[in-house]
């Protein structure tokens, strides 16, 4: 007998969990692509986008993952043999780095381990060395999703300018947009990438692209850009398929509509806080565990975890044994431990994580951490009491109230919301 049967809950930091109204979205015979009600749809969802990114800057759609967005950015960018610094929190930042390698860009990797977030100092000392300005853009994650370390991206950005260092500041925000506070034109942010499998709860397949003025310029310096990664016919396009390279990626866009329309009806204001407040509950139920177990949150500080994924240090083997007995016996996937140690070493097994990104609310958050306790139960890992009356005492206290901000743009699409009723 398994308690498993029913509705699966993966738990994973991204893909995440997808919304009915957005799968019913997507389930429909093919469009038209050259005319009609799809392009009339298309030209609404990008200033709703340019509403979760805090921006008015530019957008570009790419069929591709989070790996394409990173080529994207740097392929618009930077010229092979230039340079650009890394710092590196986690394994994104160094497969940022090696994207910008496999085109030929120096890539300078500032190293920070898996638990510390980026030392704004070390930046601003190897900024202050490149007086001849090698050094063409900052490439920050702003959550790595291996870890979880969330880092100051509005830091970074007052430390390039202290150093009157001309570099473009690029953020990847593929684990955080539409989960933690993100604010593109206020952070002073010139590229920042993201995807949409995580916040934005639309299935694998989206990459974007948003852009500054001054990326732009860097942009048109460039000698060429590759064809299908060039952003300006994808961000002010002549025909519809210049949106899109080719053929556009049709039921992602419904997707992705519908997804839009319950960002819009929330509120991004009330998304960040619905997301720090489960966050706030996981962070809760972690730290009784492990006060007589081995459990550890792989993050110390609060202010430097990320509010969408959680990455937990637990010992080998109990992380990949509380996985497989969650997802036999409870139905619930959590994340495996990535890049945390070598894959297939002993160490390996020591490590999980917990995605909670997106189409996720109180019941989902509560159910999952009943489902890890009572694996840990079964299988006698050593954990301390109390974790989910901590957790449920974070919901019963709720979430603080959203403080509306002025929307940064105000245009509308054709269908679906504007970008004032999306900032919330």
């Amino acid at each position: 007998m398994t308690l498993a049967n029913g509705r699966p809950y993966l738990a994973i930091p991204g893909p995440s969990v997808m919304p009915e109204e957005v799968l019913r979205a997507m389930h429909r015979g093919a469009p038209n692509i050259y005319e009609g009600a799809l392009p009339d749809m298309v030209a609404g969802l990008v200033p709703d986008l340019r509403a979760v990114a805090r921006t008015s800057g530019h957008v570009a759609i790419y069929i591709a993952n989070g790996h394409g967005a990173w080529e994207a950015a740097l392929a618009n960018t930077v010229a092979p043999g230039a340079r650009v610094l890394v710092p590196a929190t986690g394994r994104f930042g160094h497969g940022w780095a090696e994207i910008a390698q496999g085109l030929g860009i120096e890539a300078e990797v500032i190293d920070h381990g898996k638990r510390a977030p980026v030392d704004v100092s070390r930046l601003a000392e190897t900024l202050a060395a490149d007086r001849a300005h090698t050094i063409k853009a900052v490439l920050a994650t702003h959550v790595d999703t291996s870890t979880s370390i969330r880092n100051d991206i509005a830091a970074l950005r007052a430390a390039i300018d202290e150093a009157g260092h001309p570099a473009l500041l690029m953020a990847d925000c593929i684990a955080s947009l539409a989960c933690d506070r993100f604010e593109m034109d206020t952070w002073g942010v010139d590229v920042m990438v993201a995807a949409s499998q995580k916040g934005l709860m639309v299935p694998p397949g989206l990459g974007f692209v948003f852009f500054s003025d001054k990326a732009a310029a860097a942009r048109a310096a460039l000698p060429r850009v590759s064809r299908y990664w060039d952003w300006a016919p994808r961000a002010d396009p002549q025909m519809f398929y210049q949106y899109f390279g080719g053929t556009a990626p049709t039921h992602h866009l419904y997707g992705l509509r519908a997804a839009l329309d319950m960002i819009g009806a929330e509120g991004m204001e009330a998304i960040w806080s619905r997301h720090a407040t489960l966050a706030r509950a996981v962070w809760a139920a972690c730290e009784r565990w492990g006060a007589d177990g081995p459990l550890e949150l792989n993050v110390a500080d609060p202010a430097l975890r990320s509010h969408a994924v959680t990455a937990l240090r637990i010992g080998a083997p109990h992380g990949t044994r509380l996985r497989d007995w969650v997802a036999r016996e409870a139905g619930v996937t959590l994340g495996i431990g990535l890049s945390m140690a070598e894959p297939g070493s002993a160490e390996w097994h020591g490590f999980f994580r917990f995605g909670h990104m997106g189409h996720v609310n109180a019941h989902m958050i509560l159910g999952l951490l009943g489902s890890v306790e009572a694996g840990m139960r079964a299988l006698d890992i050593p954990f301390g009491r109390g974790a989910l009356d901590a957790a449920a005492e974070v919901v019963a206290g709720g979430c603080p109230a959203p403080s509306v901000q002025p929307a940064k743009t105000a245009s509308t699409g054709r269908r679906g919301a504007s970008a004032a009723s999306l900032d919330g």
